[in-house]
């Protein structure tokens, strides 16, 4: 099952980037076994300032066809990691080519795209930048393929 991360906003070089693409080549490698991967970042940038609902509009074309679709929002639901690993198993086990995971802008997720998601996720009830849950997601990724594989990383 490939995995899109489909987010708002560019992310320039730096610390943020370097933490994500380690996680993601991490995801790869562990989940290359598992029928987990490649992921990618696939980044839609509002240059028109249409608000929310153009940025919606730019994550609905990013979307793969047939994708599952998991939108992060504080609204959504808090899972343990263990529990969000069985959830992507559960995916990937029905056949699901692409899971889409979509991060919002500063503004968060326009109400009609969030409606259409499969499932909204949520780290927690504090509001975190988008640039930050980018890395966080690539983490729990990695921690995901880690779980599945029955690998140390996971110690909980």
């Amino acid at each position: 099952m490939r995995v899109h991360i489909v987010a708002v906003g560019r992310l320039r070089s730096g610390p943020q980037k370097d933490l994500i693409d380690d996680y993601l080549t991490r995801f790869d490698r562990t989940g290359r076994g598992l029928g987990l991967g490649p992921a990618r970042v696939v980044e839609v940038d509002d240059r028109k300032g249409a608000g929310m609902a153009g940025e919606a509009e730019l994550i609905r074309r990013a979307l793969p066809a047939g994708a599952v679709v998991v939108a992060l929002d504080e609204r959504g639901r808090v899972e343990s990691s263990p529990d969000f690993a069985q959830r992507i198993a559960g995916w990937r086990d029905a056949g699901r080519g692409d899971l889409a995971l979509v991060i919002g802008g500063a503004d968060g997720i326009d109400p009609g795209l969030r409606a259409e998601a499969d499932f909204a996720l949520s780290f927690g009830k504090m509001v975190w930048p988008h640039m930050l849950v980018r890395v966080m997601l690539a983490e729990q990724l990695y921690r995901a393929a880690s779980i599945l594989a029955g690998t140390p990383y996971h110690r909980h």
